[in-house]
């Protein structure tokens, strides 16, 4: 249901860091309020500077959710596969008693899709007692630091990802995993990708990877793994203690992130929605190119809310 919302009003917005090289928390913006463009302006860019934002406090139902995060482009569907909860087709729900929201798993959302949604809004609902926290890591910050051998050596690889990868292995059980899988996505990706909005080059890594394009499947996971684990080292992460009511914001073009499964059996419960992404593009200026797909363009051109 779209909502009549009063005039846009400014709202002073202070930006905190809470590491040195990724993350920042958002003080004094609610989102459920109406929001001026050059409000929204702020908070884009301590986006694309900090890579994910976090801000407390958000009370946020679906419309809210929806009419914040479609600031700031295009909304997707809430999974390619699943789409979303009747009503709510632009919802993803993660929610520990549902099916494949572990993602105890370094990853990019959707990197099996030839343009991967470029951000994500997290709405915390439901947060355990003690335990699962989330960790981001700037994958931009990562590849400038790489040593000059290894860097030149990403600069030209490519690599395959696919839904049928170690992230479905490691994510999905039984009857869940056979339907993920029943609709086989693949996409070839530039290791290193150009933001489109600030040309800054990051790797694009993650679970999702099957291979590398001429490569062994054992010299493609050997390279992979070298290049993760400079990624991912913890000098270039933020990890996230959730909050009931935490709007978590992140660039699914220049992060990983990596959701910890520690909580046993306690309820955890988040929101999502996604802005629709582009297709990647290498330094060499070569496009990411899908391979296999069905019902990707609805997907992309599931919402009907833009900016």
């Amino acid at each position: 249901m779209t909502q009549t919302l009063p005039p846009a009003s400014d709202t002073e917005v202070r930006v905190r860091k809470v590491a040195g090289n990724i993350g920042a928390e958002i003080l004094g913006v609610d989102a459920a309020a109406p929001l001026s463009d050059e409000t929204i302006a702020q908070v884009r860019q301590a986006l694309l500077r900090h890579k994910v934002i976090f801000l407390r406090g958000q009370a946020l139902d679906y419309d809210h959710l929806v009419q914040f995060g479609a600031r700031f482009g295009e909304l997707t569907l809430g999974h390619p596969l699943y789409g979303g909860p009747e009503g709510q087709p632009l919802l993803r729900e993660m929610d520990s008693r549902g099916e494949g929201t572990r993602a105890n798993h370094w990853h990019t959302d959707f990197s099996y899709m030839a343009d991967p949604p470029a951000f994500a809004f997290l709405h915390n609902v439901v947060c355990p007692p003690v335990g699962g926290d989330t960790i981001w890591a700037n994958t931009a910050t990562a590849y400038d630091e790489l040593p000059e051998g290894l860097r030149t050596l990403a600069d030209g690889l490519r690599a395959i990802h696919s839904n049928d990868s170690d992230f479905t292995e490691a994510t999905y059980d039984g009857d869940v995993r056979t339907r993920f899988l029943s609709n086989p996505f693949s996409s070839e990706h530039p290791v290193v990708r150009v933001h489109p909005e600030t040309g800054e080059r990051a790797l694009m890594l993650g679970g999702f990877i099957r291979s590398l394009v001429g490569y062994s499947p054992a010299a493609g996971r050997d390279l992979v793994r070298v290049l993760l684990e400079y990624a991912t080292r913890p000098e270039y992460t933020v990890r996230w203690k959730w909050q009931v009511g935490d709007l978590v914001i992140w660039d699914n073009r220049s992060t990983l992130h990596y959701a910890i499964r520690d909580y046993g059996d306690q309820h955890r419960r988040g929101e999502r929605v996604t802005v629709a992404g582009s297709t990647t593009v290498g330094i060499d200026g070569r496009p990411g190119v899908e391979l296999q797909g069905v019902n990707t363009e609805g997907f992309r051109n599931g919402g009907s809310v833009g900016m």
